[in-house]
C-alpha cells in the first residue's frame, strides 16, 4: 500500500443509486412495522398528527444535511462535516456516537429478522438468524456500489409493494373520518376509546421521529456519487418526502380501514393482525416475507454506509497506522472498501450477542447529539463563509437549524423524563461522549493536531 492513489474509492452511482441505498437505510416497510406501532399505542389516531409534526422537524434537519452535505460530500459523513466546521473534539465526538449507533443498529435489524421469518419457519432462533443476516449481507456490502445499488433498489421495490398491499387493504375498506384523526384524536384507555391527552401526544412525538431516521445517510456516499455536490443535498430530501409518503399513507389507511379500532390499538402487532382480517393468513404470510426481505435490504444499506465511514476513519488517521492502512484497502474489481465492510461485519455479528433490549438502549438517543451538532455546524459554516462553495442553500434560514435545535431540546426533556429507555438511553450517549473524548485525548492529542483529510488528501 505505497500509494494513496490506490485506496480511493470510484464514483460508480449516479443520484438515482445514492438514493436507492438511502431509502433503504429508512426501510419503510420495517418502519412501519416495527417503529410506528410503538407511536400508534401511545397516541391511538393521534399518531398521524404525530407523524406530520414530526415530518415537519425532519424536513427542517433534511434541509441541514443537504446544505453541508453539498458544500462536503466526504464519506465520513457527519463526523468529517463537523470536524471542519466546529474543530476536530466535537467532530471526534460526534464519529464516536455514529459510529456506534451504526453498527448497533445493524445488530438490532439483524436481530429482529427471526420474528417476519417465523411465518415460514416458526421457532427460529434469533441469534442464530442475526448473526448469518450480518454475514450474508457484509458480503453483498463488499460488491460494486452500483451492484448494491441495484441489489437495494429491487428489494425496496419489494417493500414498497408490501406497503402499497397495506394501504390498498385499508383504503377500500374505510370506517371512519380522517379528519376526525386531526381535530378530535383518541386511544385506548382502560378498554374505553378517549381523547389523547397532551402527555401522551408528546411522547408519541418524540418516538415518531425515529421512525424517519435514515434519510441522511447519502452523506457517506458523497464520494462515490457522480457530481455528487450538485446531487447529493436533493438526493437527501428526496428520500426523507418518498419514506414520509410510504409510511404515513399506508398507516392512515390501517386507522381509517380497521373494523374495530379498540381491537386494533390493544394488538400488539396491529399490522398484521389487520392484513389478517382484511387479506388473509395468506397474504399476511407474503407481506411478512416483504418485511423479512425489507430488513435484509436496510442491513445491506447500512454496512455499505458504516463500511465508507470506517474507511474515512482509517483515512483521517485515528487507530495504528498498520489498521489504518488494511482498512483503507479498496477492492480491485469491486472498488469498494472491503476490508472495512469484513471489520464493521465482525462487529455487528459480535453485537448480535448483546441482549435486544439493551441493544435499542444503547442506540437509542445518539441521534440527538448528532443532529445537534449539525445544526450548530451550519450557523457556523454560514458565518465563516465555508459553505459558500456548496451547490445546494436551505429555504428560510436560519429558521430550519433553529426549529430543528428546538425540537431536539424537547425530545432531550422527553427522555429525560423516561426511566425505562429514554433515561437509560441517555446515560448510554453520555458514555459514548466520555469514551470518545478520552480517546481522542489519550490515542490523538499526543500526536498533536488532528487533521481530516479529504479523497484528494494524502494520507
Amino acid at each position: 500500500m505505497n500509494s494513496f492513489a490506490t485506496t480511493r474509492l470510484q464514483r460508480g452511482i449516479r443520484a438515482s443509486g445514492a438514493l436507492f441505498l438511502t431509502l433503504s437505510c429508512v426501510t419503510p416497510a420495517a418502519s412501519v412495522f416495527i417503529l410506528a406501532p410503538g407511536v400508534v399505542q401511545q397516541a391511538g389516531t393521534g399518531a398521524i398528527l404525530c407523524l406530520l409534526v414530526a415530518l415537519v422537524v425532519n424536513v427542517m434537519i433534511a434541509f441541514v444535511y443537504a446544505e453541508l452535505a453539498s458544500a462536503f460530500p466526504l464519506t465520513g459523513g457527519e463526523y468529517a462535516i463537523v470536524g471542519r466546521l466546529l474543530g476536530p473534539l466535537p467532530g471526534f465526538i460526534v464519529l464516536g456516537i455514529n459510529f456506534a449507533g451504526s453498527i448497533l443498529t445493524v445488530a438490532v435489524f439483524a436481530l429482529g429478522l427471526s420474528q417476519y421469518l417465523s411465518v415460514l419457519i416458526p421457532d427460529l432462533p434469533p441469534i442464530a438468524v442475526g448473526i448469518g443476516c450480518v454475514v450474508v449481507t457484509t458480503l453483498s456490502g463488499i460488491l460494486n456500489i452500483r451492484t448494491n445499488a441495484l441489489v437495494t433498489g429491487l428489494f425496496l421495490l419489494i417493500e414498497l409493494v408490501a406497503l402499497l398491499v397495506l394501504a390498498w387493504l385499508g383504503a377500500t375498506h374505510i370506517s371512519r373520518n380522517f379528519a376526525d384523526f386531526l381535530t378530535a384524536p383518541v386511544n385506548l384507555v382502560s378498554d374505553h376509546l378517549k381523547p389523547v391527552t397532551i402527555a401522551a401526544f408528546g411522547l408519541a412525538f418524540v418516538n415518531a421521529n425515529f421512525v424517519y431516521t435514515g434519510f441522511g445517510n447519502a452523506v457517506y456516499l458523497g464520494e462515490e456519487i457522480r457530481e455528487a455536490p450538485r446531487h447529493i443535498g436533493r438526493t437527501i430530501i428526496a428520500a426523507l418526502l418518498i419514506s414520509a409518503i410510504a409510511e404515513v399513507v399506508p398507516i392512515a389507511a390501517v386507522l381509517l380501514g380497521a373494523p374495530d379500532l379498540s381491537k386494533l390499538l390493544s394488538s400488539s402487532s396491529m399490522f398484521s393482525d389487520f392484513i389478517v382480517v382484511r387479506g388473509g393468513e395468506g397474504l399476511n404470510r407474503l407481506v411478512s416475507l416483504g418485511i423479512a426481505l425489507a430488513i435484509v435490504n436496510a442491513n445491506i444499506a447500512f454496512l455499505v454506509m458504516v463500511a465508507r465511514q470506517l474507511y474515512s476513519i482509517s483515512r483521517d488517521q485515528v487507530l495504528s497506522p498498520v489498521i489504518n492502512r488494511a482498512l483503507m484497502r479498496v477492492h480491485p474489481r469491486f472498488h469498494s472498501p472491503y476490508v472495512a465492510t469484513l471489520a464493521c461485519g465482525g462487529l455487528a455479528t459480535l453485537a448480535c450477542l448483546i441482549p435486544l433490549d439493551f441493544l435499542l438502549i444503547l442506540a437509542g438517543t445518539g441521534i440527538i447529539v448528532i443532529y445537534a451538532s449539525l445544526c450548530l455546524a451550519v450557523f457556523f459554516g454560514r458565518r465563516r463563509g465555508h459553505l459558500k462553495h456548496g451547490h445546494y442553500r436551505m429555504p428560510w434560514f436560519p429558521w430550519p437549524p433553529i426549529l430543528g435545535f428546538l425540537a431536539l431540546g424537547y425530545v432531550m426533556v422527553v427522555n429525560l423524563g423516561n426511566p425505562d429507555f429514554g433515561r437509560p438511553s441517555l446515560v448510554a450517549t453520555a458514555c459514548t461522549v466520555f469514551a470518545s473524548v478520552v480517546y481522542y485525548a489519550v490515542a490523538l492529542g499526543r500526536r498533536g493536531a488532528w487533521i481530516l483529510r479529504g479523497p484528494d488528501e494524502p494520507a
